[in-house]
């Protein structure tokens, strides 16, 4: 239910930019629902409450719309939210929700607790990006975070850009996975795929999941794949929609695979792609964790990552469990992929794992915002 200001007193509030789409957005969903399964009171802010991700808040959970037409126009009524409610905890994702989250705690003069959780690699995402917003967020951060209470950095690669980015004290930030190891992985890896290449008796398949962007570079994996073809007959399946998809086109036309490759677009249900591909590959430039690499270990599908700034090689063990390229290196990626296609994947220790689940990292948010 989605109610305009809530009449109780409140433990944490969650605010986020929307529900559309983005992984942060899915994992703080994920923990507000863990939240009001632990007899937490919990807000969730949103300038719109709308978006795909709404059905899957917790009937629990206390949708507070502020209605706002965007998030810039959302900060006095953040204001005045936190002068009526005063809840303990304050919760911001992402930019600029984060910096948003302490300007209103300062404005409404309140003793919430704020804390801030950085999503990416600070420095790597804005030195990339050709947006202006993004390119800030650097300086943002370093003006803004040191007015949080506390700081959560989702990868330990994350926490330590962070800390020379923004200029914060390391032991002001707390490194929290996040909680990717979803148990709805599990029950929807076993559900039907209707692709004729996860049909029996097919060719290999190399699968990739994530947003057509740069940020990605499906590039690399496209010509990672253009050396397989030499060696072993094969298919890769990307999944994802964004602004490269006419781009990746050309590059597969031009490197003629098209009839070995499918960009079937975006689907509810990746798990069950993964459970049947042969391997999965993240090939991105940068990432803050790499939610995908747990998600497809947890299929049991053996996975190949670039080593980009930062997560995989956490989430990864340094290579333990599975195998790590150097970025925009085609010719690695291409060699990891047929030692994992001709029989050589690493095999994933099940309690590796459980740092990946909600109850461990609910636990963890617990004690950020004070709560525990």
């Amino acid at each position: 239910m989605v109610v305009a200001m809530a009449d109780f007193s409140t433990d944490i509030a969650i605010f986020i930019r929307s529900l559309y789409g983005g992984g942060a957005e899915r994992v703080m969903v994920s923990l507000a629902n863990n939240f009001v399964d632990q007899d937490y009171k919990v807000d969730l802010l949103l300038p719109r409450a709308t978006g795909p991700y709404l059905e899957q808040v917790s009937h629990r959970v206390n949708v507070v719309d502020l209605k706002s037409p965007n998030l810039l126009m959302s900060p006095p009524k953040l204001v005045n939210y936190l002068k009526q409610q005063r809840p303990s905890a304050l919760l911001a994702a992402l930019h600029y929700p984060c910096e948003i989250a302490l300007w209103a705690k300062r404005l409404a003069g309140v003793p919430t607790r704020v804390v801030v959780s950085e999503r990416n690699t600070l420095s790597v995402e804005a030195k990339n990006s050709k947006q202006l917003s993004v390119r800030l967020t650097p300086l943002a951060a370093r003006l803004f975070y040191p007015w949080a209470d506390q700081i959560v950095a989702i990868s330990q690669g994350v926490a330590d850009d962070l800390s020379k980015t923004v200029s914060v004290p390391s032991n002001k930030i707390q490194v929290i996975y996040n909680p990717a190891l979803s148990p709805r992985i599990y029950d929807q890896s076993r559900q039907e795929v209707e692709h004729p290449w996860f049909q029996p008796k097919q060719l290999p398949v190399v699968l990739s999941v994530g947003r057509l962007h740069p940020q990605k570079d499906f590039p690399t994996l496209l010509k990672a794949f253009h050396q397989v073809q030499k060696h072993i007959s094969a298919r890769l399946v990307i999944l994802g929609t964004g602004p490269e998809e006419s781009a990746l086109k050309k590059l597969i036309s031009a490197l003629q695979l098209t009839t070995v490759v499918d960009m079937p677009g975006f689907v509810q249900n990746p798990f069950a792609y993964m459970s049947r591909a042969d391997v999965f590959v993240l090939s991105s430039a940068w990432e803050g964790f790499g939610n995908v690499l747990v998600e497809a270990m947890a299929t049991g599908t053996p996975v190949v990552s670039t080593n980009c700034p930062s997560g995989p090689a956490e989430i990864l063990a340094d290579g333990k469990y599975g195998f790590l390229t150097p970025v925009g290196d085609e010719t690695a990626m291409a060699k990891a992929i047929l030692k994992v296609l001709s029989g050589e994947g690493k095999v994933v220790d099940p309690k590796w794992l459980q740092q990946f689940t909600p109850a461990v990292c609910t636990q963890k948010y617990l004690e950020a915002l004070g709560m525990i």
